[in-house]
């Protein structure tokens, strides 16, 4: 009978060069780096008071990752230890030499000696430490091998610390052939590129239980947060294939790939398969093992497929993790299912009762990350349903005292990144400043792990997308593209956020061609924006059309755009074509049509709240009432609408906004007595001359070139020569470099 359950307790291996044992439940081995360890917390206890403060606080630092972290060369280990107390580390070398240069009773010896570190009324190691529990685990492991093994693993040692001398002889005879300038470049190289190369990071060799949990904990903290720094998703395969090869029982290590760029479900279908052929099919509604990997694999399945756009897979997936978890009586899992059936039936229509059920059901079972992300998205559901800023900023506060509470930090940033989206939807452009330097300021409160820092989550993505795109509207150009060029760093073009940056790096460079006149630049960016965002293609295609006279092809494309958004609800987007469309109309002499589809704009700005997209609106009204001949009207409704402009809008909208003033102003001047028409007209030209700063600011050439030829005009009136033929030059030079309009100018508003 012993024989037949023998491999149930004792499992010994012989893996290159490395002797493994799974004793009695002990899923950890003896292996030449742990024993490179050993002899580093013997000569550390041996040194006691010898080290300085400093030297001990970072050997102690350093430890941790090394007890935990996978085995690696000794000439690594080595320099990690010299970065800290280079006297140990050559402490740490002769014992290990010694060791190897002697015979095996010296290693028996050395294990012996270990046991001694427990003994005594204050013992160097108490037992139940970390660096005691490493201890008592290599002691276990060492004393239920047999002597061949043990012999085995003395042979590996020596193999191990041979290996270590040939590379430093490789790198004594590079030293005396190579140049030393050279050589100090590419050592600086090395040290530069040392802790990102995938050799170092990825696990070499097998793994025990607990240094395969700490890899897999470890790479799914890069992939959430820095995945720039984890390993690649042909490496990361790699290693979960042979961490599964060596500890068969962590079928949990599969659901990793979910954040594999290029992830299947293969993987999570072979985790099924895995519980099938372990027999875990029964136990599929238990509280603990495989019955809660089951469901909770179901939920990641479904969550991938969703990822995927395969909504129909994860609904499938879905029902099944809910009908497991449903016999298990898992309140938890169950809540999580209902938030990702939210998420589904969000792709079909909206659900506020499922989303609201989950909240109150999240706070009920004590889950305030599931609450706190229902909360987020109930809020940004308001948003777009156009209830009040301070109701859902209220709303957000409250979340906010959940998230501080329980140290929620990565919920923090999200709602930090919720705020600077809410206020720019508004229109208040300062305020959404404000939070997107709040975020980028803020220090994080979760671990810092290796010098992963979260950082380069989608939080940090979107705010500093909507930071350039600030600075790009205010005329800042260069500090917009430093932040495009940091987001490329941060985020690759093959990360999962780089989309992000890529439609804001498309969105501003197409802002620009339009402003210098450049069509047939602005023309072919439309292609990348579409791929990108479908709405947004066609909206700028639209513009660019507008933009070249082609009249009835913008319109027949606004309209189609119309139709659709108004299907899909998206009323920013719909106020927007709306307003395209009645320039449409201006451009065509179809003054009066325009009114009332600047009124629809209007009533919709106002129903869902979007102060900024209601005082343009506003601003093409009195465009349209100044065109009517109305010139004292559209003052009068000016006033109302300025102010938002001038505090929160992008420089150009403050250029259009301060002409169509003076415009208004020259306008209404006509039945003004000469003394009053003398001084309306030098308030128009003052009104010029700041438009003119703001488009010249953004190097709008075209419009520039509109109020030179106004200003010309006026100075013309008032009887300044010089002024005008100085204004009259500068137009010259503009409208040889642009071609012509095409159209009257007063038919114009942008």
């Amino acid at each position: 009978m012993a024989s037949v359950h023998e491999s149930l307790y004792f499992n010994p291996m012989l893996t290159n060069g490395v002797v493994h044992a799974n004793v009695f439940g002990v899923r950890d081995w003896v292996t030449p780096h742990k024993m490179a360890l050993l002899v580093l917390l013997s000569e550390l206890g041996r040194a006691g008071g010898q080290l300085g403060l400093l030297e001990r606080r970072r050997l102690n630092r350093l430890l941790l990752p090394l007890l935990q972290g996978p085995d690696m060369a000794l000439s690594r280990l080595r320099k990690a230890i010299e970065e800290c107390c280079p006297q140990l580390a050559g402490s740490v070398h002769i014992r290990l030499k010694l060791m190897v240069e002697g015979e095996l009773k010296d290693m028996e010896q050395f294990f012996d000696d270990l046991s001694d570190s427990f003994t005594g009324t204050e013992p160097e190691v108490h037992k139940t430490s970390v660096v005691g529990l490493f201890l008592r685990h290599m002691i276990l492991a060492y004393n239920k091998l047999s002597f061949s093994q043990v012999y085995k693993l003395y042979t590996a040692l020596q193999q191990y610390f041979q290996r270590d001398e040939k590379k430093d002889e490789a790198e004594e005879n590079d030293m005396e052939l190579t140049n030393p300038e050279e050589l100090d470049g590419r050592m600086e190289k090395e040290e530069l590129d040392g802790p990102l190369r995938e050799e170092e990071i990825s696990c070499s060799g097998p793994l025990s239980q607990k240094q395969a949990e700490y890899f897999l904990s470890h790479q799914a903290s890069l992939l959430k947060n820095d995945e720039t720094k984890a390993l690649t998703p042909a490496s990361l395969q790699k290693e979960l294939n042979n961490l599964l090869k060596f500890n068969p029982d962590i079928a949990e290590a599969v659901s990793t790939t979910l954040f594999i760029q290029n992830a299947n479900s293969h993987s999570l279908l072979h985790y099924f398969d895995r519980l099938i052929l372990t027999g875990a099919e029964s136990k599929s509604n238990g509280d603990e093992g495989y019955g809660r990997s089951l469901r909770y694999a179901a939920l990641n399945l479904a969550a991938l497929h969703c990822r995927f756009g395969h909504y129909q897979q994860a609904e499938l997936a879905l029902q099944e993790a809910i009908r497991i978890a449903q016999e298990s009586n898992d309140h938890v899992c169950l809540q999580h299912c209902l938030s990702w059936l939210y998420i589904l039936e969000q792709k079909i229509f909206d659900s506020c009762v499922l989303l609201e059920h989950s909240v109150n059901k999240s706070l009920h079972f004590g889950l305030p990350y599931l609450a706190s992300l229902g909360i987020q998205s109930l809020v940004q559901q308001r948003a777009f349903a156009g209830k009040a800023a301070n109701k859902l900023m209220d709303a957000l506060k409250d979340s906010d005292l959940l998230h501080w509470k329980h140290s929620l930090s990565e919920l923090i940033d999200i709602s930090t990144a919720q705020k600077t989206a809410i206020w720019r939807l508004y229109g208040r452009s300062t305020m959404a400043l404000q939070q997107a330097q709040t975020l980028l300021s803020m220090n994080s409160l979760e671990a810092v792990n290796v010098g992963v820092q979260q950082n380069n989550t989608e939080s940090f993505a979107v705010v500093l997308c909507h930071l350039a795109e600030l600075h790009a509207e205010q005329g800042y150009f260069a500090a917009a593209s430093e932040i495009l060029k940091h987001l490329k760093e941060r985020f690759p073009p093959n990360s999962q956020h780089a989309q992000l940056w890529m439609l804001f790096d498309q969105k501003i460079q197409f802002e620009r061609a339009m402003n210098d006149g450049r069509y047939h630049v602005a023309d072919s960016l439309v292609a990348g924006i579409t791929a990108l965002n479908s709405i947004e293609g066609v909206y700028r295609k639209a513009i660019v059309l507008k933009a070249q006279n082609q009249m009835s092809e913008a319109h027949k494309l606004l309209q189609k755009l119309l139709i659709h958004c108004q299907k899909t609800k998206n009323t920013e987007m719909v106020i927007r074509v709306l307003l395209s469309i009645a320039e449409l109309y201006w451009r065509s002499s179809c003054h009066t049509i325009a009114l009332p589809v600047l009124l629809q704009a209007l009533a919709l700005a106002r129903e869902y709240s979007l102060q900024y997209l209601a005082s343009e609106t506003v601003l093409n009204l009195a465009f349209s009432q100044l065109i009517l001949g109305i010139p004292e009207q559209a003052l009068n409704i000016l006033h109302m609408a300025i102010e938002p402009i001038l505090a929160h809008g992008a420089v150009l909208d403050k250029g259009c906004a301060m002409f169509l003033v003076a415009k208004c102003q020259v306008a209404s001047a006509a039945s003004y007595t000469p003394q009053k028409k003398t001084e309306a007209l030098e308030s128009a030209v003052l009104n010029l001359n700041e438009a003119k700063a703001y488009f010249a600011k953004v190097d709008c050439k075209e419009q520039l070139r509109d109020v030179l030829y106004f200003q010309a005009r006026l100075f013309h009136t008032l009887g300044k020569t010089q002024e005008r033929n100085k204004c009259a030059m500068w137009f010259r030079q503009l409208h040889q470099e642009l071609p012509a309009h095409g159209v009257p100018l007063i038919n114009s508003f942008k």
